[in-house]
């Protein structure tokens, strides 16, 4: 049976291919998107989500707008990477759906209550929506399969010297979710940033229909974009990686190990401090990824959306 998932994200990019990601895998059951505050503000993370279902002709999956902003902390946007709308580069559709009425905690509150079976739930931005669940919510805890997030790192950072983003926006959130006691596994910046569209993937992409070109002109900007910032010309799949990991957990190899957050430091706020060696005598908390089969994942990656386009294109108006 398909594994059902929640997929919580703040679109951005990397965001929108692990949308369409998820609705081109069978393995998967997309239950719902929630969004937040993180790429850029919720009420264009949002409309982002609404637009990227559109372009896979898709306006059927719900979507429930989430947290505007950290739990404790003023928000910051990463329009540097993401341009001013979140998903700079390509035409966008219009949404063909509006998002549900509520807030995203509670839809994802009555989601995970009304399941067959327990639900994965997979964030891919700021963790504060998780947090909020989990504090507001505590009921629907036996209903949550496992937490597959993307964020943080063993040892790199790409906001901070010592911080990856996601965690960095909101570092308290992530404090409670690795603290939660439930089944988390980090797939972090060790890992992303080996799961890479080369610029043939993106061809390929390009040749294969209207998903395939709004993929292709997504990585186009995002390699500008890593050029211009970080000096290297590369498009990194980061929030994908962690749908491929619950699609083929073999894809990603991981290890059991304790990850601490630091919300105190002004120099390392947000750094997910990993304990590879076992020296802090704190219990394993986490699965985290080590390494990543990188040409097995963008194999995947391309195969998927090439096949979506199949059956999305005439309905996506691009």
């Amino acid at each position: 049976m398909p594994t059902p998932i929640i997929l919580d994200c703040d679109p951005g990019h990397d965001d929108a291919i692990a949308i369409l990601l998820a609705l081109a895998s069978p393995e998967l059951d997309l239950v719902g998107i929630t969004t937040v505050a993180g790429n850029t503000t919720v009420d264009k993370t949002t409309v982002n989500a609404l637009r990227v279902l559109a372009v896979a002709g898709r306006p059927d999956v719900p979507v429930a707008a989430g947290a505007d902003r950290p739990l404790v902390r003023g928000l910051h946007v990463a329009e540097h990477i993401h341009g001013v709308s979140g998903l700079d580069g390509p035409e966008v559709p219009e949404a063909a759906s509006e998002p549900v009425p509520g807030h995203a905690v509670e839809a994802m509150a009555g989601w995970l209550a009304a399941a067959a079976r327990p639900v994965t739930l997979v964030p891919t931005g700021p963790l504060t929506n998780i947090a909020l669940l989990l504090e507001r919510h505590p009921q629907v805890r036996p209903s949550i399969e496992r937490i597959v997030l993307m964020g943080g790192s063993i040892g790199l950072g790409n906001v901070t010297p010592s911080a990856e983003f996601n965690i960095w926006v909101d570092p308290d959130a992530a404090a409670a979710v690795f603290g939660s006691g439930l089944d988390v596994t980090m797939v972090g910046l060790d890992v992303t940033h080996h799961t890479l569209l080369s610029v043939d993937d993106s061809e390929v992409l390009r040749a294969s229909g209207s998903v395939g070109r709004f993929v292709a002109e997504l990585t186009d900007f995002f390699r500008a974009r890593y050029a211009r910032i970080y000096g290297d010309p590369i498009a990194p799949i980061h929030d994908a990686a962690a749908v491929a990991h619950v699609i083929d957990p073999t894809i990603i190899k991981t290890r059991r190990l304790n990850v601490e957050v630091e919300t105190a430091s002004p120099l390392t706020v947000g750094r997910t401090v990993v304990d590879l060696m076992g020296v802090s005598g704190r219990s394993d908390n986490a699965w985290v990824g080590v390494t990543v089969e990188g040409r097995r994942f963008s194999e995947l990656l391309v195969d998927r959306l090439t096949g979506l386009d199949g059956h999305a294109g005439s309905a996506s108006g691009l």
